[in-house]
């Protein structure tokens, strides 16, 4: 992108989206794009193009930054590139998520689902904190499938969030007795880790606002890519019209009306995990316990600071 482009959307807000190309991203970015100029941040860049296409269609504004959200050396180039363009950022969403039936690495040899889930979005968020300026939103999507004593969760067989450590995480391991679904033990620690993450920001850093946010059940959003179809539409699309799913159902759209709604909000809520509907929702015990976010972000910090990369 030219200067002379960047220097003209300078006189707007922007924010930062990652997973901008599909389900609640893509529909949250064209949502955000009403409030400013959008920096869009994905592992493709011809799907990256095709949505900024669709912004600029509009009359809006929009930046893409190629980025694996998985590999370290990826996201720090990331990071430098948009600190480059100097704009007026009011928020940074870490939207991009997968869930793995079949357990998969990343560049660094880590877990794949914990690697782009939680320490892909905690490295690039630390990156770019020291240039967000006061008051920008800092939003994690997070996911109630973390807390063992959900009802949903129960009756899907899964066990919650299976924290050991940081580094036991990025090898693929978690505490014994977990689910016998395939990636749920890894999908729900990685967002175990995002909640307990974004709350102790939230308590370490008042300068900036941190909230976490649970989209609910939301059909269509690619999560579980790798899964039997005909698993995949049983969940999505008949299981999910049933109690207690149904409660929880939502849709890309209507999430990301909330999202936006709290990616751009200016009231200085910090420290809040947000439901489906846009209110405060508790997760698990463990989550909420200061001691288990404290140890969760510091064994990531001291995690993350031996990478040779």
């Amino acid at each position: 992108m030219s200067k002379t482009i960047v220097k003209n959307y300078q006189g707007s807000k922007a924010y930062i989206i990652t997973g901008p190309t599909s389900g609640i991203g893509k529909a949250t970015a064209l949502e955000l794009a009403k409030h400013g100029t959008m920096i869009l941040v994905g592992r493709n860049a011809n799907k990256l193009e095709e949505i900024q296409h669709i912004i600029e269609q509009k009359g809006q504004h929009a930046v893409s930054v190629v980025c694996d959200l998985s590999d370290l050396v990826s996201i720090r180039r990331a990071a430098a590139e948009i600190i480059g363009l100097n704009l007026p950022i009011a928020g940074l969403l870490n939207n991009a998520g997968i869930s793995l039936m079949t357990p998969a690495k990343s560049a660094q040899g880590w877990d794949l689902t914990f690697a782009t889930n939680y320490l892909g979005p905690f490295a690039f968020t630390e990156a770019l904190i020291p240039h967000l300026p006061d008051g920008a939103n800092v939003v994690f999507i997070a996911s109630a499938v973390e807390d063992p004593e959900r009802k949903p969760v129960k009756l899907l067989g899964m066990k919650g969030g299976r924290y050991i450590s940081a580094e036991a995480s990025a090898r693929g391991e978690w505490k014994e007795v977990g689910s016998k679904l395939p990636g749920a033990d890894a999908y729900a620690t990685s967002k175990q880790c995002v909640l307990a993450a974004s709350l102790a920001l939230a308590r370490e850093d008042t300068r900036l606002h941190y909230n976490a946010i649970e989209p609910g059940i939301t059909p269509g959003t690619g999560l579980g890519g790798d899964a039997n179809v005909v698993l995949r539409f049983i969940f999505s699309r008949i299981v999910t019209l049933f109690p207690p799913f149904a409660q929880y159902r939502s849709t890309p759209e209507r999430a990301a009306k909330v999202i936006t709604k709290i990616v751009t909000d200016e009231s200085g809520q910090t420290g809040i995990y947000y439901d489906e509907k846009g209110e405060p929702m508790q997760g698990s015990t463990l989550v909420h316990d200061p001691k288990f976010q404290d140890q969760v972000v510091t064994e990531t910090r001291a995690f993350l600071a031996k990478v040779k990369v």
